[in-house]
């Protein structure tokens, strides 16, 4: 899961939305640094990251990336959930717009920043201004979203090519979205995440 996953399982699960969004820019035991909510927030994001990589909705989806990018395959992924969780927003959330929402998510989490890491305070410069989570819904985003990861960190250069593999299976990746998140929806409202 990328931001707006992230985000939207936090609300539905009653959690902090900063923790849940700055969990991947923050090391170690986060009880050390930051108060209970947010903590708690920063864990949530934790355990959905190890029970999505778990899914075996999400082993198939790593089967559809050729070799070349099969090793940044879950990377990849995280940002195409993110597609489809924005594309079909409307769907899935029936009783809030999806600007609506991300406007709420900022509202409750600038006031806070101060307080927080460097590069994700950098990170929230871009995130809200440029509506990334809005146009997550349009594919030709995605490869720019991709494109510009690769750019930022070397290591991950095969992230650009990855996109051509999300075109070639973009079907097969949208219905094994819908088969596990609204499950995960269900379970966040459950508080069971």
């Amino acid at each position: 899961m990328n931001f707006l996953a992230h985000l939207h399982l936090a609300q539905l699960a009653d959690s902090s939305l900063l923790g849940n969004l700055m969990a991947d820019f923050v090391r170690g035991n986060p009880d050390e640094v930051y108060p209970l909510a947010i903590s708690r927030g920063i864990r949530m994001h934790r355990r959905v990251d190890v029970m999505t990589d778990a899914l075996p909705e999400v082993k198939i989806a790593r089967g559809y990336f050729s070799p070349p990018y099969r090793r940044v395959a879950p990377i990849t992924l995280d940002v195409v959930w993110d597609h489809f969780l924005s594309l079909h927003w409307d769907r899935l959330c029936q009783d809030t717009a999806l600007p609506t929402f991300i406007d709420q998510c900022r509202l409750s989490i600038e006031p806070h920043l101060a307080t927080t890491p460097e590069r994700f305070r950098h990170l929230n410069d871009y995130l809200w201004s440029q509506r990334w989570m809005e146009r997550y819904a349009d594919l030709a985003f995605i490869k720019q979203v991709l494109q510009g990861m690769a750019n930022r960190r070397p290591r991950l250069a095969a992230l650009a090519g990855s996109f051509d593999d999300i075109e070639s299976n973009y079907p097969a990746l949208e219905q094994l979205f819908w088969q596990f998140y609204p499950s995960m929806m269900q379970q966040a409202q459950a508080q069971k995440i």
